[in-house]
């Protein structure tokens, strides 16, 4: 090859790798797919850096947990759960006692779509998790009112602002064991029943607006939280209280905190690492690497 040639080919590479760093240029997508790649991987490493010796972990959850799902979380701009309602007609006691018919119907609505979801990888990585060797305790609190983590395979998991599919007195509080016929679409109104013992009215198992979290479930979050050697939230936007003061617990006595959410929260100050990543990608990639670690894959 000519000198010419050589000195025209050395220019050529010379600008393709400098267009290439700039993210311009036949280059740019191979380039950045070895930094992302990179950068996941110092991610997950630092996130089983702090996971790998866990005995005791407490999972706390939010609507983010869900999303992956196909389940709207509650704050997003656009599609957010109270973008689309007034949380004071569907979320307070006030509201129901006024006009009962719609919030019964939209609850029975929710119910159906959260029943037609399915869990996500994050669900499932959690099942795993608490199945490895050396892990003594695992628990999930959530403060979602779907079945997903049961479904996943976490039975026993601690909801804090009840269940979408569990149904109770409004006033004397018996569990209501009858039928619940969910609505197959959208409708205004819908009667709910009776209560068998009292006349009073059923009302969906949710914690609305302005009222206290369940004793035994709020005594058994706390619990995980002081006995937590690790613990890992996810999905939630951490402005919720009291909901939200949980981690504190762990915080104060120096536990390391892992968090797993796309963007910054209220409660990443506290994390010792906060994965910029959802829970259906990262979740399983940490639990493969742990499991990789306790088989010697």
């Amino acid at each position: 090859m000519s000198p010419s040639l050589v000195s025209a080919a050395g220019s050529w590479l010379y600008l393709w790798e400098r267009s290439a760093l700039r993210g311009k240029g036949p280059g740019r997508t191979r380039v950045e797919q070895l930094a992302s790649k990179s950068m996941e991987e110092k991610q997950l490493h630092r996130a089983l850096d702090l996971t790998r010796n866990a005995r005791r972990v407490e999972f706390f959850t939010g609507a983010g947990m869900s999303a992956e799902s196909g389940l709207d979380t509650y704050r997003d701009a656009e599609t957010g759960v109270w973008e689309k309602v007034d949380p004071q007609a569907m979320a307070s006691i006030s509201a129901w006692a006024r006009d009962p018919e719609p919030m019964w119907a939209w609850y029975l609505w929710r119910a159906r779509l959260a029943a037609q979801a399915n869990p996500n990888a994050g669900h499932h990585a959690i099942a795993r998790w608490v199945r490895l060797e050396g892990v003594d305790k695992l628990q999930v609190t959530t403060q979602n009112i779907d079945d997903l983590h049961e479904r996943g395979g976490m039975a026993d998991t601690t909801h804090l602002h009840g269940n979408l599919f569990r149904f109770r007195c409004t006033i004397c509080h018996r569990p209501w064991k009858g039928p619940v016929n969910f609505p197959t679409e959208p409708v205004a109104r819908l009667s709910p029943p009776t209560c068998p013992l009292c006349g009073n009215l059923i009302r969906p198992d949710i914690v609305w607006f302005g009222e206290s979290l369940p004793q035994r479930e709020w005594e058994r979050a706390e619990l995980g939280m002081r006995e937590a050697d690790l613990v890992v939230i996810i999905g939630t936007s951490g402005v919720v209280q009291p909901a939200a003061s949980l981690p504190l617990l762990a915080h104060q006595r120096g536990v390391p905190i892992l968090e797993i959410s796309p963007a910054r929260s209220e409660l990443t100050p506290l994390c010792e690492f906060s994965w910029r990543a959802t829970a259906a990608t990262a979740l399983p990639a940490l639990v493969s690497a742990l499991e990789s670690e306790v088989t010697g894959g």
